[in-house]
């Protein structure tokens, strides 16, 4: 439970991060002391907790309203309103799959979900599976590396935004490769006319 609070306060925007907390529960694991699967359920529960509490205020209060509190109060919360202008930039151009693909850029992560609040998207849909299946394959990579590294689970903080850029170059090369075939399937089925 420990754990867990600690990636809900890293979620939640707050200087607690998850690449080095995740880690350590992996290690904790290696040692014997956690089991991975409560830590990867846990750890889940708590980033799905700290999305929704940033995508009801999104929903409650709107964007105009947001963006006042966080040009008053943002630098106690740790967020400026670019943060904000990222991650709605992000939602306007790929709507419910940037949940997924905004908690892989920095400066975006669970801020992504205050748009989806503000354009209520609809929470027992897309919204909680896209977060809840992020949420899995974060906490589960990165308790895993902190498993495998040991010891040696503090070298998970210095190189994580190497894997998340992999992991965003990745995921836009198979967004490339989808829309190229389809392009390419669709350009067939014209000539076959």
């Amino acid at each position: 439970l420990g754990i867990a609070f600690l990636v809900m306060l890293g979620n939640l925007h707050l200087p607690v991060p998850t690449e080095l907390t995740l880690p350590l529960a992996g290690f904790l694991v290696g040692q014997g002391r956690f089991s991975f699967f409560p830590a990867l359920v846990w750890t889940t529960v708590a980033a799905v907790a700290s999305s929704l509490g940033l995508y009801f205020p999104g929903r409650w209060f709107g964007e105009e309203r947001l963006r006042r509190f966080v040009g008053r109060f943002g630098r106690f919360v740790f967020v400026r309103e670019s943060d904000l202008d990222k991650a709605k930039e992000l939602f306007d151009q790929h709507g419910g799959k940037a949940i997924l693909i905004g908690r892989l850029i920095p400066g975006v992560g669970t801020l992504i979900s205050v748009p989806a609040g503000i354009y209520r998207m609809p929470i027992y849909g897309w919204f909680l599976f896209w977060t809840v299946l992020d949420s899995v394959v974060w906490n589960a990579l990165f308790i895993g590396l902190g498993w495998v590294l040991g010891s040696q689970w503090t070298l998970v903080e210095r190189y994580a935004k190497i894997v998340e850029y992999a992991v965003l170059g990745a995921l836009a090369l198979g967004i490339f490769w989808f829309l190229w075939r389809r392009g390419r399937a669709r350009k067939r089925a014209e000539d076959y006319r």
